[in-house]
C-alpha cells in the first residue's frame, strides 16, 4: 500500500514516521530544497543550526516521546534557563522568584497581582471562554489596570503594535500556559531542551528511518494538481511526472490545496471574515562575544524594531555553534506590513540600529555574520473569537485527507502540538489502513 504525504515540514515528516510503522510504504514531497519548513536548519558558515529559534520544554510530553523514539534521547540537553525583561532602556532579569519579587518597575501590589495573572492563568484548560474577551479587558480584570499598563501593555505593543488591541486573551494566555511550565516547580527555576545539532539531527533521523522502511522523501518537489483516478486512489502531478498512491495526506498550508487539488477532493466552508496571519521577520547574529544572558529578553519598548532577543547560545553549548553565539532577533508583523517592502540590506540596516540602541558597549568587531531569515505565515492573528471564522475542511474522497495547520484551533503552533495533532490523526487513520488491507 503506497502512501503520498504532500509537504515535508515537520507535521508531514513526523506523519510519515507514524505511517511507516504500518505495512505501508510512504513517499513524502516538499517543494523547497530541504526538509523543515519553519523548523529547517540554515548554513551559518561554520556551522548549521535552526534558521528559526526553537526549544523543547519539560510538559512537551508528545514531542519528547517522539525524540526518544526516535532513538534521540541521549542527544536532548536540558539546561537552566534565564528570562529577561528591557524597559525605560534597563535589563532587569525576571528569572527568579526574589528576582521577579525585586523587580523595580512594579510595586509589591503590582507584582502580587502579575504573579496571581499567571498563576490563573496557566490553569484555565477551556481557552474557548476566552475568545470573546480582548488581551486587555481580560489582563485589567484578573491583575488590574495598574499592572496592565506597566507591565502587559508595553509588552504588547510592543509584540503587536497596532495590532495589539484586536487580539482576544488568548494571546497572552498561550505564552503564560505553554512559557511558564518550563519552571520547575520544586527548584522554581526555568529549564529549557535542545537536541544536539538543532532539528537538523531530528530531521536527518526521520529521513534516515523512512528510507530503511523503503519509504523515500523527495524535495524540489512542487505539486502541479491533485486529482482522483476513475480506478481508485489519488494521483499526484509532480513536473511532469504522474504518481499513483491508495491514500494522500495534504499538509501543506490552505492556499495551496485550494490552488492544486481537484475540487471534488474537498470542501471548504467560506467566512465573511479570513484569517489573518502573523509572519516573521528574524535577524540573526553570529558573534565571537557573548551577548545577552538570557534566552528569552521580553522588549517593552515599541521603538525598538523587533519584538524580543533569543540567546540561543545561553542555552546551547558552545560546542554546538563551533564556539560562536548564535542570538535571534524576530519581529512578528503581519501580511500587509512595510517590512515586507524592504530589501534585506535595508532590513539588516534598521535591526542592527536597534541592536545598537539597546547594547551600545557590544563590540561590532566580534559579530561574524549577520542573516535576515522571513517567513510569511507563522500563526495566525488571534483576533476576537477567531475560531469562528476559520474555514472548515471537509474532504470528499475516501483516499483524500487533509491534516494541515489550519486546524490548530486549540493550539499554539509549536512542535509539541504538531506531534500531539498527528497522533490524533493516526488513530482514526490506522482504521482506514486496516479497512483497505481487508479488501484488497
Amino acid at each position: 500500500m503506497k502512501i503520498g504525504i504532500v509537504g515535508g515540514g515537520f507535521m508531514g515528516l513526523v506523519l510519515a514516521h507514524q505511517i511507516s510503522k504500518t505495512k505501508a510504504t510512504v513517499k513524502v514531497f516538499e517543494s523547497d530544497s530541504q526538509l523543515g519548513g519553519l523548523a529547517t536548519h540554515h548554513d551559518y558558515g561554520t556551522f548549521i543550526w535552526d534558521k528559526f529559534y526553537h526549544v523543547i520544554l519539560p510538559t512537551d510530553n508528545y514531542l519528547i516521546d517522539l525524540i526518544k523514539d526516535l532513538g534521540l534521547e541521549d542527544d536532548l540537553n536540558w539546561r537552566r534557563s534565564m528570562t529577561g525583561y528591557y524597559v525605560n532602556k534597563k535589563f532587569y532579569s525576571i528569572s527568579s522568584s526574589k528576582e521577579f519579587l525585586l523587580f523595580p518597575p512594579l510595586n509589591i501590589f503590582d507584582k502580587m497581582k502579575l504573579a496571581y495573572t499567571i498563576f490563573y492563568g496557566s490553569r484555565i484548560n477551556d481557552r474557548k471562554k476566552l475568545e470573546g474577551i480582548s488581551v486587555k479587558d481580560w489582563l485589567v480584570k484578573i491583575g488590574g489596570r495598574r499592572t496592565y499598563e506597566k507591565f502587559w501593555s508595553p509588552l504588547l505593543k510592543a509584540k503587536l503594535g497596532d495590532n495589539h488591541d484586536r487580539v482576544s486573551a488568548i494571546f497572552i494566555w498561550t505564552y503564560i500556559k505553554r512559557l511558564f511550565q518550563a519552571r520547575s516547580s520544586a527548584a522554581q527555576k526555568e529549564h529549557m531542551g535542545f537536541v544536539s545539532g538543532g532539528y537538523k539531527t531530528v530531521f536527518d533521523r526521520l529521513e534516515k528511518l523512512l528510507l530503511e522502511k523503503g519509504s523515500s522523501v523527495s524535495t524540489n518537489a512542487t505539486i502541479q494538481s491533485i486529482n482522483t483516478n476513475p480506478k481508485g486512489g489519488i494521483d499526484l502531478k509532480v513536473g511532469n511526472t504522474i504518481e499513483h498512491f491508495d491514500k494522500v495526506i495534504f499538509t501543506a498550508p490552505l492556499n495551496v490545496l485550494e490552488k492544486v487539488s481537484s475540487p471534488d477532493l474537498f470542501n471548504v466552508s467560506k467566512k465573511d471574515r479570513t484569517v489573518e496571519y502573523l509572519g516573521v521577520v528574524c535577524m540573526v547574529l553570529v558573534t565571537k562575544q557573548s551577548m545577552t544572558p538570557y534566552y528569552v529578553l521580553n522588549i517593552a519598548d515599541k521603538e525598538v524594531p523587533f519584538t524580543g532577543v533569543i540567546g540561543m547560545s545561553s542555552l546551547a553549548d558552545l560546542e554546538q555553534t563551533k564556539g560562536s553565539h548564535i542570538t535571534y532577533f524576530p519581529k512578528y508583523i503581519t501580511s500587509d506590513h512595510e517590512y515586507w517592502s524592504k530589501s534585506e540590506e535595508e532590513l539588516e540596516n534598521l535591526f542592527l540600529n536597534g541592536f545598537k540602541s539597546m547594547y551600545p558597549d557590544f563590540d561590532m568587531k566580534t559579530v561574524e555574520s549577520v542573516h535576515i531569515h522571513k517567513a510569511f505565515k507563522v500563526q495566525p492573528l488571534q483576533v476576537l473569537n477567531y475560531s469562528d471564522i476559520i474555514p472548515k475542511i471537509k474532504t470528499a474522497h475516501p483516499d483524500f485527507f487533509v491534516l494541515n495547520t489550519s486546524q490548530f484551533v486549540n493550539d499554539t503552533l509549536n512542535n509539541n502540538s504538531v506531534v500531539n495533532h498527528v497522533e490524533d490523526f493516526m488513530k482514526e487513520f490506522k482504521k482506514e489502513l486496516a479497512l483497505h488491507l481487508e479488501t484488497v
